[in-house]
């Protein structure tokens, strides 16, 4: 997938990317929760609509995050699977988790995400 950069900052890039409010709760899920379908994905307590998530899934496929494969007779059921890019960012996303509980004293990480592997890397 082609992405057009508005710099050469490697931050700059990353956020064209990954920047927008859904992108990196997907990845979450996949990397925290273990999802892997639609429906799983739905259940999420942010709330994310079925045109968005279908947005996302096939953005993060094209840039080579995720991959599918289809997980019943029905080919539009899909089973999505990050790739080792796709993997690689869960330092990112703990990284972020950290300074989320700093920023924020109300926030709390969910059982998945435990204090233990948030502070880890």
């Amino acid at each position: 997938m082609a992405v057009d950069h508005r710099s050469h900052c490697p931050i700059a890039c990353t956020l064209d990317l990954l920047g927008d409010r859904w992108t990196l709760l997907v990845i979450r899920d996949m990397l925290f929760f273990g999802k892997q379908r639609f429906e799983e994905f739905l259940e999420s307590p942010e709330g994310i609509s079925t045109n968005i998530l279908a947005s996302r899934l096939k953005s993060l496929e094209a840039l080579g995050l995720i991959t599918k494969q289809p997980y019943s007779n029905h080919t539009r059921r899909m089973n999505y699977q990050l790739t080792e890019a796709g993997e690689s960012l869960r330092p990112v996303l703990r990284s972020i988790a950290r300074w989320g509980l700093k920023q924020f004293p109300e926030a709390r990480l969910p059982d998945a995400l435990d204090s233990s592997s948030a502070n880890s890397d």
